[in-house]
């Protein structure tokens, strides 16, 4: 590719790339996010190229850099969402989504849909009865506002040509050549928007803070840690469209006065790194990243940093020292990363799909942008939808949308039309909300209202069969693990809060551990140093809020009302239909099981280990598992 040294360089070389995609009258967008890929869509993609090459049928893999006639395009592109569904192809431009597709089912679709235009309804979308073959009649994206993930799924995540194809860069340039520093951030202040890594905090203020730094250099960090369980928003903008991001990143330099930028990401998330490494050095070789960006005086590098995986380093001075080659701690604040961040100099810290919304907001105003949402928290955010729902997957709705439209209209209901039981949002830092709160808006401040966070945008939905004892003693187990070990509050206190929960569960609970639960969560959440200590009581002080009487029942009456605590089961022998054969007790590992041939036996529940292997190896149905 040619280096381009000047802002018409760069418009005629988007220009080439709009009338070159044009010539492609067919393309298949084949998800290659992690979620597809595991489910084998890269051998798809191969088996689709081959075929078209055996049977001669012209294809693209990205856009040339010459027009040669119509093609076929054959995209690799990044998470279309629709996870449950997958692996995923989109057809295009008639929009025909094919879910579950197998690589037997690629001759099929060569042969009926490339060469003859046909859909294949067994692959489209099919409930009630009804056939949605569009994508965008689906309802799990009919009531979705994708605008950071507009290009996931639509481009070649690979190819910079591809996103320059969509206006890619043209908020880079305009940034560059038609507004001063000041002018965006006051944009981008204008726009209010606030940061999506959890914290909410307006990025103009933070932008501007940092600008007014006298100190140099400056850094621009992007947080790509993502730590929180079942959380994949910000993998899948690294994965299907890095650009937009790195786009971001640039524009966010120019504002700052900063011309090195470090991306901080889970050396977990691979597929992410190797498609931002790709990103990177096609910008560099065309010149929008490194020294004179399009015949300018400014320079701006990025490079990448692969964490280790520890949920602590998505605190900004803990994420600076771990970028350092520290160990990833927290330090007391202030100064402020604004003031004191990367190598001790100002440093501009936001996550992934906060720098994603920056080129939207440059490009089509902050008033377009205020347009959507509400005035307090405007735009969108993407969520992870996971749990006990009918369509998990990757979504992202306008603030202010509901809990109940995300849960029952986007993600289809419980699994299995179970009930709804409660809503873990905001991953390990954030709270359980049920049914009373299912039409609080998404957004900021209605959350934090309700005892709740927005976080990163990870939502657990969670059925009836959930302990939400055990869902308090999952994330306090998970923040103990990842404390850094510091500060005494954090490390000594989320111990105790385990400890007494693991109590709890195994049936040992005793009189008082709610109120010394509240009480260590009270001391944890105001005395620890860092945001991780500080909402970590918060999953244990919700289900205590919601469903105080499952702790109860736990603690005085031995027994789990969801059923789930293996060591609160008990498991009995009905009398009536054991025919005395001992093939339990046969098998039973521990010697619970007593009696005589062609008699009723019984189980000894102070031997019992509540492992089941009775129910399974009953032939007649005669042990019954209760709580």
């Amino acid at each position: 590719m040619k280096k381009l040294t000047s802002r018409e360089d760069l418009i005629k070389l988007r220009r080439e790339c709009i009338d070159i995609a044009e010539y492609e009258t067919k393309a298949i967008m084949v998800c290659g996010g992690t979620g597809c890929v595991a489910g084998g869509s890269l051998e798809i993609y191969a088996r689709l190229k081959e075929l078209m090459d055996e049977q001669n049928i012209p294809v693209d893999i990205e856009i040339a850099e010459e027009p040669h006639g119509e093609v076929v395009g054959l995209k690799k592109t990044g998470c279309h969402g629709f996870c449950e569904f997958g692996p995923l192809l989109l057809i295009e431009p008639q929009g025909w989504l094919y879910t579950k597709v197998k690589l037997e089912d690629c001759e099929e679709i060569v042969e009926e849909t490339i060469k003859n235009g046909k859909p294949i309804d067994r692959l489209a979308y099919q409930m009630n009865g009804e056939i949605y073959r569009k994508q965008e009649e689906i309802p799990f994206y009919k009531k979705q506002t994708r605008l950071v993930l507009e290009h996931c799924g639509q481009i070649n995540a690979t190819s910079i040509r591809s996103y320059l194809s969509v206006g890619g860069y043209s908020a880079m340039e305009k940034a560059l050549f038609d507004m001063t520093p000041e002018e965006i951030i006051d944009e981008i202040t204008e726009s209010n928007l606030r940061g999506r890594g959890g914290g909410g905090f307006p990025c103009g203020e933070k932008w501007a803070s940092c600008r007014k730094q006298k100190e140099f250099p400056k850094y621009i960090v992007c947080n790509g840690d993502e730590g929180d369980p079942g959380a994949f928003m910000d993998r899948s903008i690294m994965e299907g469209d890095p650009n937009r991001m790195l786009e971001g990143m640039i524009i966010s330099g120019i504002a700052i006065g900063a011309n090195e930028g470090y991306i901080y990401v889970r050396a977990e998330y691979p597929l992410a790194v190797e498609r931002l490494r790709m990103a990177i050095s096609q910008a560099e070789e065309l010149g929008l990243l490194g020294d004179n960006i399009l015949g300018t005086d400014f320079s701006f590098r990025i490079h990448i940093n692969r964490g280790a995986g520890a949920f602590v380093c998505g605190e900004g001075s803990a994420l600076t020292a771990s970028i350092e080659g520290k160990r990833g701690m927290p330090r007391v604040k202030p100064p402020r990363t604004v003031e004191h961040g990367l190598f001790e100099k100002p440093t501009n810290l936001n996550n992934v799909e906060t720098y994603a919304n920056v080129p939207t907001i440059i490009s089509k105003g902050a008033k377009w942008y205020r347009s959507i949402g509400v005035e307090s928290s405007p735009g969108t955010k993407a969520f992870a939808l996971t749990g006990n729902i009918k369509n998990t997957g990757l979504i992202e709705v306008p603030m202010g949308t509901t809990l109940r439209e995300v849960i029952f209209d986007i993600g289809g209901g419980m699994r299995g039309d179970a009930k709804f039981k409660a809503v873990q949002i905001g991953g390990p830092s954030g709270g359980c909300l049920t049914e009373k709160d299912l039409d609080i808006p998404l957004d900021f401040d209605s959350l934090t209202e309700a005892g709740a966070m927005i976080g990163s945008g990870g939502m657990v939905v969670m059925d009836d069969k959930t302990c939400m004892v055990e869902v308090a003693r999952f994330f306090m187990n998970f923040t103990q693990n990842e404390s850094c070990g510091k500060c005494v509050p954090c490390r000594e206190g989320t111990l105790r809060m385990l400890e007494i929960l693991e109590r709890i569960v195994a049936g040992k609970g005793e009189d008082g551990d709610i109120e010394l639960l509240e009480e260590i969560a009270d001391l944890v959440s105001h005395t620890s140093l860092c945001g991780l200590g500080k909402t970590a009581p918060s999953p244990v002080l919700s289900t205590i809020k919601n469903f105080r009487e499952e702790y109860e029942a736990h603690i005085y009456d031995k027994r789990c009302p969801a059923g789930a605590c293996s060591k609160l089961k008990v498991y009995t022998i009905d009398p009536e239909l054991c025919k005395g054969c001992s093939k339990c007790a046969r098998n039973c590992p521990v010697g619970a099981i007593h009696g005589e041939i062609k008699n009723p036996y019984e189980i000894d529940q102070s031997v019992c280990i509540k492992c089941g292997a009775c129910i399974s190896n009953c032939n007649f149905n005669a042990i019954r598992e209760g709580a």
